[in-house]
């Protein structure tokens, strides 16, 4: 996860993600770095719009904890998804496994 954050950072300061920026990075918070890794987070996003792809990854709301509801009231039930919305999640999780799986 640190190579993907290292992009980022570089990222959001408005510098081109390059294996020398992402290597400088780690090396500055104490990490070692794997060239190979860095290389290869380099060549996976040299075509991905990163602003596009932060905008479109769905983040999920955090959840109540079980026991938050007042006493004498029962929580609500789930409700079921509409199919459009399970094919929109799966097609994204498809894309974040796609990424994911450069990482190990």
């Amino acid at each position: 996860m640190e190579y993907v954050y290292a992009a980022m950072l570089l990222h959001s300061a408005g510098k081109k993600i390059t294996e020398a920026g992402i290597t400088k990075i780690l090396k500055a918070s104490g990490s070692e770095v794997n060239e190979a890794r860095a290389k290869a987070l380099v060549a996976a996003l040299e075509d991905i719009n990163i602003d596009d792809a932060i905008a479109t990854t769905a983040v999920a709301p955090a959840a109540a904890a079980p026991g938050a509801a007042p006493a004498g009231e029962a929580a609500p039930a789930a409700e079921a998804k509409a199919p459009a919305e399970k094919e929109e999640e799966a097609s994204e999780e498809e894309a974040l496994a796609g990424l994911g799986s450069l990482f190990g």
